[in-house]
């Protein structure tokens, strides 16, 4: 038999075997829970190679577009989020930061809609000309892409 001869190691090991399937199921649903609170970071390009479903919760961030920005009525602003490779045209609803502007970089929450557009319930933009949050600074970085003198990228990237 594969039991230890001594009754006490014996106790741990029941012990440690009833234990171990709570613990586990414990953790499975824990997680089960949190996967809609989990929110998912992508710049345009991982964003297009991920494909993300329709309605689930991301944050996209990258470079707002110079040119892209759309005011339209009823408080709808619609623009251009791009990185080095790739565009995605995001639609928002309500009034903008104060330093959202063409050229620079923002994080936006929200879900990616059936037809490809990113509809954004949140736009966050960076604070001044030297900061960035830190995961879209890597992400621009890892791109080669990083401006961080605050200059405006060109970009000829078709959508």
């Amino acid at each position: 038999m594969w039991l230890p001869k001594s009754p006490r190691a014996r106790r741990r090991l029941i012990l440690l075997a009833a234990i171990a399937p709570v613990l586990a199921l414990a953790a499975g649903l824990t997680l089960w829970g949190m996967r809609d609170a989990i929110s998912y970071f992508y710049t345009p390009s991982q964003a297009k190679a991920a494909n993300p479903p329709p309605g689930r919760a991301v944050q996209l961030g990258g470079l707002v577009v110079a040119g892209s920005v759309k005011k339209l009525a009823g408080g709808r602003v619609d623009f251009v989020v791009a990185d080095r490779s790739a565009t995605t045209p995001v639609s928002f609803q309500g009034d903008l930061p104060d330093l959202f502007r063409e050229g620079q970089g923002i994080v936006a929450d929200g879900a990616f809609r059936a037809d490809g557009v990113f509809e954004a319930r949140r736009v966050l933009a960076k604070h001044d000309e030297t900061y960035m949050p830190k995961n879209v600074a890597d992400a621009l970085k890892d791109q080669g892409e990083w401006r961080g003198d605050g200059a405006t990228p060109a970009y000829g990237v078709a959508r």
